[in-house]
């Protein structure tokens, strides 16, 4: 079972009895097709947009859950402009117009299915005025977009060794006078290692990652097994191959990991962490994971590197040795069209090897 997914959804059980009761008919309604990390995205999303709502008098309350519908289809599209703006503006977290287009998206789900698809008892639209149906919604995600927003970002071919070399052998030099940094270092240094370079010989997501368990793997046929995104089985892992070079570090932390991550008989996990007052290792979060990658990438002098990003980085690189399908297959995306961001990419990178080859000449 997708651990992430568990969680997600025990997440959703406990917020949807605070939403409206026609926002848990919209969750119940959409259970079947979405996952339920999916349906808590929207879920979040309602919660800052009735919040909001409350805060600006649109809504009497006085909680999330007393939003009436009525009050709904009484917005005028300057209300929602002022939503967006605030999305844009506010002091503790702004957004990007990446997630304040997601954000919008996910209102404008639930407001056609209030008013095109869910009835009253008397067949009739539960909400009569539907604000968001003028609202123009601007994909932002093209993949030529994408790339150029990448570009300069990524570990080129040259650097992926090189990454993987700082994290087993020269971090240690530059946290040398740092003893909790250099301690913490040497008793995870064999896991961070392996969980990097397999990310970068597979192009493996971070809740791919997570989710990972000792047997999942293959060691002679270089394969390992993963819940993929966007699939709602469960029960189905998809097989994903890895190179040769993750090999020589996964044999190292397997060899390691049940000694020292003391791990309990019942664990599964491949990639374990000790906490804080425990004496037991158990599965690493999807928040650590992430935590790791940066504080090497920072060392590294590379401080805008995330798991995503490594990500990438193999994708690029495996799609100058493949073909478009062949990478859209490797990673798990659903349409060809999101793969095409390589194709940009691998354009300015061919481009600069040619001139690199000049150069040496």
């Amino acid at each position: 079972m997708n651990i992430i997914k568990i969680k997600d959804r025990q997440e959703l059980d406990r917020k949807v009895p605070a939403m409206p009761w026609y926002v848990e008919k919209f969750i119940g309604y959409k259970l079947p097709d979405l996952s339920p990390s999916s349906l808590l995205e929207y879920v979040r999303d309602y919660e800052t947009f009735f919040s909001w709502l409350l805060a600006e008098g649109l809504a009497e309350g006085p909680a999330v859950r007393d939003v009436k519908l009525e009050e709904l289809e009484r917005l005028h599209m300057d209300s929602i402009d002022h939503f967006k703006m605030f999305l844009a503006t506010r002091k503790e977290h702004a957004n990007s117009r990446t997630t304040i287009t997601r954000k919008l998206s996910s209102l404008r789900s639930l407001f056609h299915y209030l008013s095109q698809i869910a009835e009253d008892e008397n067949f009739y639209p539960l909400l009569k005025r539907n604000v968001m149906a003028k609202v123009s919604i601007k994909r932002t995600h093209k993949p030529k977009d994408t790339a150029a927003k990448l570009e300069g970002k990524l570990l080129q071919e040259h650097e992926i060794d090189e990454f993987i070399r700082f994290i087993h052998e020269d971090y240690a030099i530059e946290v040398a006078d740092n003893k909790q940094a250099l301690y913490s270092y040497t008793q995870n240094r064999v896991r961070d290692t392996c969980i990097i370079s397999l990310i970068l010989n597979s192009g493996l997501r971070v809740s791919e990652v997570v989710n990972m368990n000792v047997d999942d793997f293959d060691m002679k046929k270089k394969l390992l097994y993963v819940f993929r995104k966007g699939k709602n089985d469960d029960t189905f892992k998809t097989p994903v191959y890895f190179r040769q070079e993750a090999i020589r570090e996964l044999q190292h932390y397997i060899a390691l990991r049940d000694s020292h991550y003391k791990a309990p008989r019942r664990e599964k996990a491949l990639f374990l962490a000790i906490a804080n007052g425990k004496t037991e290792g158990s599965r690493m979060t999807k928040r650590a994971i992430q935590e790791m990658v940066i504080k090497y990438a920072k060392r590294f002098g590379k401080p805008y590197l995330s798991v995503h990003k490594l990500r990438h980085s193999f994708a690029t690189d495996y799609y100058l040795r493949n073909d478009l399908y062949m990478t859209q297959e490797q990673l798990g995306h659903a349409s060809p069209e999101t793969t095409q961001i390589y194709a940009h990419l691998t354009d300015k990178t061919m481009s600069e090897a040619i001139d690199r080859q000049k150069e040496s000449k």
